[in-house]
């Protein structure tokens, strides 16, 4: 079963203690429509929450730590969900990039 996480720093505590295949849901709605002020039900502070949220999953995505994904409740209405991914270690031949770091020839 899926935790819940109810702000961006549970959120973020969540990603660093989680076990790869872990599953968070960090929204049930639609997030499109409950993020927008004209559309949404939502008070501007919970809306607010919401995008820093939204927001939050997007980084730790593209930071390769969880995959996004949606699944459709009924109409108009998802569960957005983190699963967190295995962490790599980076060997000591390896850059944060992922790239091996290029050495420069001895100068004579």
């Amino acid at each position: 079963m899926a935790t819940e996480a109810q702000d961006e720093i549970a959120f973020g505590v969540w990603i660093s203690q989680a076990e790869p295949g872990a599953t968070i849901t960090y929204h049930q709605g639609f997030l499109a429509v409950d993020g927008t002020a004209p559309i949404s039900k939502l008070s501007g502070d919970k809306r607010r929450k919401l995008r820093d949220l939204a927001a939050a999953a997007a980084r730790a995505a593209e930071q390769d730590l969880v995959h996004l994904v949606q699944a459709r409740l009924g109409p108009d209405r998802f569960a957005y969900r983190a699963i967190a991914r295995p962490r790599h270690s980076l060997s000591p031949k390896t850059a944060p990039d992922g790239r091996r770091p290029t050495v420069a020839p001895p100068q004579s």
